[in-house]
């Protein structure tokens, strides 16, 4: 897995409220056979857009494939993890509320 970072926005001086977090968007690559660990969305929503490939995520205990155009909301109560079990790369656009 790879991580490109393609910017971030400093949020407490941008919203009330906001101190210590960042909005950022990256593009995460896995290639096939890979895997992103089981994480959670805790103090972390995030939008993950999906620009290539056709990832599995992980949800909660249950498999949910996903297309190009795909766009996967995971908030507070979601924990995941994402497969390629493809032959060509798989490639998320994730924006997300982050407390570096």
């Amino acid at each position: 897995m790879s991580t490109k970072s393609l910017g971030t926005i400093d949020l407490s001086s941008e919203i009330e409220g906001m101190s210590a977090r960042q909005l950022r968007a990256r593009l995460v690559t896995i290639e096939p056979g890979g895997h992103i660990a089981l994480h959670s969305h805790k103090d972390r929503p995030t939008m993950e857009y999906v620009v290539q490939g056709q990832p599995v995520e992980i949800r909660n205990g249950i498999e949910i494939p996903h297309q190009p155009g795909d766009m996967v909301i995971a908030t507070r109560d979601v924990s995941h993890w994402w497969e390629n079990r493809g032959t060509t790369s798989v490639v998320l656009l994730p924006v997300d509320i982050f407390k570096p």
